[in-house]
């Protein structure tokens, strides 16, 4: 009786569905089936599948108009467009060196029959995942001019799944059941579902438009993207993709990644050598004599960059404080006397040292114009914009226009605090890095950064801020968990030694890793993933293989099997492991294969790094 209620109850449901239109896409190794469905009366719904079982249920697709006309429902259908594509492209640098670019596309052009408007959805099924946006086509019997209060792009996911949540800038992780995840959830939003597979709903080509977060659909084991504010738009526009990454594990996840840069338009900058990811410290005194301590430390362990942060220039929270002054009198910051920039660049070029400067949103508004093409003649090599805001459009608008005036004054950038990568780099790849993670600032737990490859890095770079000598009392891991950090993390400019300085350096020899580490990659490997609780990721840097292997906040054993090694060749292993306690990191040399499997016993938020070599 129970069973024919439902199967009642589920035709009911569906018979809108079914008595419509449906278009099917499958990618092409045949594992990712999107279909997408305009019922009865004219509403647009995607489904996902995944080795014949469900990532997505029929989720609603459309907007709410600031006109009050909903674009939601009332469509028609008119000549759907394939077409598929089957490349590899190349990045200036990354997580890995050639990345395929393979998918089917279908486009169903809608039209509102009261209405007259036009918008179509165009939806690609990839071996990755799939991605859907929507573009509306200029219409010249109507306005150009588009406005809406809300996107409202359905995310309903089969029953028994749970997800990540996170929220704000900066916050921890919790695993939870989709039905309890609260308003405003960022994203990449990782889910698990009940028969054990795995995917990751992201956002990419973010620019003039608002960053998607997501909140519940109230009654339903679903979610819907939300918005920070209106849209207004000109046409013809195209919204940014919504995309689900799919994989048999969470190390997948990650693996698969570089659909978010698939999803953004080529390289916009004819000249990248310019660009030049490498490893930073930070300069705390604000003075002569600590930069320059710094630019010698640089040199010394085979970092690029120095980063002189907040304060060189005055309080950056205060209006009257002017970027564009090289010789600035600081306050009490500068406990180490006055910053003779001019003279520290100078000292840094001579060595080969690059400048970063910290530059507050508050400068960045006011005199964004005339500091880039100032600090070009300077000789900076790079800008970290601090407390920008990210939320609105406008705000998207703003940051990602000043990225490329960045570009054409040849200025790296690092975007801290709020904002999340969405694929904007492959476009303009001078944006090296950002935050939008909870890092060493906060001093997160080990647990933390075990869940965040399978969560925040699968949208890219994050600047964590490693840090290696600050207290131990503060950092709740180990300091080989801190070596590992820097293959686990993936940052083109990853800044090591954050709250640390030159003088905390006593000689230790396990700094040999730092010193040796690439920040760039050729290929990248998930060996073991496990969110929360264990994560260990290689990476290739030309013929050597990095391998980064941390613990949560419980004790683990992990095995590491080196069969993504070159078959028939042997590889030098140095590894820096944990000690007699947390401070304390021991080495050791051993000759291996790819037949090898490794043992790594980490204590709770415990680490391992190694270094692998060809035997010549």
């Amino acid at each position: 009786m129970r069973i024919s209620i439902y199967l009642a109850l589920l035709a009911s449901l569906l018979a809108p569905i079914l008595s419509g239109q449906e278009w099917t896409e499958t990618s092409p190794d045949g594992a990712v089936r999107l279909v997408i469905t305009l019922s009865a009366d004219g509403v647009p719904r995607f489904a996902v599948r995944h080795r014949d079982k469900d990532v997505l249920l029929a989720s609603r697709l459309g907007f709410e108009g600031a006109d009050r006309e909903a674009w939601r429902d009332g469509f028609e259908a008119l000549e759907e467009r394939r077409r598929q594509q089957d490349t590899t492209w190349s990045p200036p640098y990354g997580e890995r060196q050639t990345i395929p670019d393979r998918y089917r596309e279908v486009m169903v052009p809608l039209r509102q029959k009261t209405t007259g408007r036009r918008v179509d959805l165009v939806a690609r099924a990839y071996d990755e995942g799939v991605a859907i946006r929507y573009e509306f086509p200029s219409q010249p019997k109507l306005r150009r001019s588009l406005a809406f209060t809300e996107e409202r792009t359905e995310f309903r996911f089969p029953a028994g799944t749970v997800a990540y949540e996170e929220y704000g800038t900066e916050g921890p992780y919790r695993r939870v059941p989709i039905s309890q995840i609260r308003e405003g959830c960022e994203r990449p939003l990782t889910v698990e579902f009940a028969d054990g597979r795995w995917a990751s709903v992201v956002e990419a080509a973010v620019d003039r438009y608002p960053p998607m977060r997501l909140s519940p659909l109230p009654g339903e084991a679903g979610l819907v993207s939300a918005l920070s504010g209106p849209v207004r738009v000109m046409t013809p526009f195209a919204t940014p993709w919504r995309a689900v990454i799919v994989g048999d594990r969470p190390g997948d996840l990650l693996e698969r990644n570089h659909l978010v840069l698939n999803l953004n338009i080529p390289c916009a900058i004819s000249d990248t050598s310019w660009i030049k990811p490498g490893k930073a410290i930070r300069d705390m005194t604000l003075s002569t004599t600590g930069g320059k301590a710094c630019v010698d430390f640089a040199v010394a362990r085979g970092l690029s960059y120095v980063l002189f942060d907040g304060g060189w220039y005055g309080n950056p929270d205060d209006d009257a404080s002017d970027a564009r002054r090289m010789g600035a009198e600081l306050e009490p910051v500068a406990r180490n006397g006055r910053l003779d920039l001019a003279a520290v660049i100078a000292y840094a070029k001579q060595r080969g040292i690059g400048i970063f400067l910290y530059v507050d949103r508050r400068a960045l508004e006011r005199q964004l114009d005339e500091i880039f093409p100032l600090y070009a003649r300077w000789g900076i090599a790079g800008v970290k914009f601090g407390f920008v805001d990210v939320g609105s459009q406008e705000a998207i608008t703003w940051l990602l226009g000043a990225v490329r005036l960045a570009a054409a004054n040849r200025l790296m950038v690092d975007i801290h605090d709020g904002y999340r990568p969405s694929g904007f780099t492959r476009t303009y790849p001078n944006l090296l890095t950002q935050e939008g993670v909870r890092g060493n600032e906060n001093m997160p737990t080990a647990s933390h950064n075990a869940t965040l490859p399978f969560t925040r890095l699968i949208a890219g770079a994050a600047d964590y801020t490693i840090c290696y000598y600050f207290s131990l009392e503060r950092q709740k891991t180990t300091r080989a968990h801190q070596l590992a950090l820097a293959v686990v993390n993936y940052s083109p400019l990853q800044l090591l030694y954050w709250y640390d300085q030159p003088s905390s350096y006593r000689g230790e020899p396990e700094i040999a890793f730092f010193d040796r580490v690439p920040t760039v990659w050729h290929d990248t490997k998930v060996i073991v993933g496990q969110v929360g609780e264990a994560a260990s990721i290689a990476r290739r840097n030309g013929e050597d293989w990095y391998i980064g292997s941390i613990s949560g906040d419980v004790a683990a054993t992990l095995s590491i099997s080196l069969a993504f090694l070159e078959k028939g060749r042997r590889y030098r292993a140095h590894l820096f492991e944990n000690g007699e306690n947390r401070a304390a990191v021991r080495q050791r040399i051993e000759e291996v294969d790819s037949s090898v499997v490794l043992t790594a016993s980490l204590p709770a938020g415990g680490g391992q790094a190694i270094w692998l070599t060809p035997v010549r």
